[in-house]
């Protein structure tokens, strides 16, 4: 297995860091969904989404890093 889930992450986090949002994308069978957490708000949304979405994350989050640095 080739790419970004195969790469160790840079390590930014600290100790003292403070998680204000996490997102996750889950696969329950064909369905695909993605869960935000808003630590501020203390919240929690589900949305669903599209594997086609999902096959392009690799896509967006390399656009983001790039926008990024």
């Amino acid at each position: 297995m080739n790419g970004p889930a195969n790469q160790k992450p840079k390590n930014t986090e600290t100790e003292t860091d403070d998680v204000l949002y996490s997102a996750q994308v889950r696969c329950e069978g064909s369905r695909y969904t993605l869960t935000v957490t808003d630590t501020v708000r203390d919240t929690v949304q589900v949305f669903p989404v599209a594997k086609k979405a999902v096959d392009r994350l690799p896509y967006y989050l390399d656009m983001l890093k790039s926008k990024l640095t």
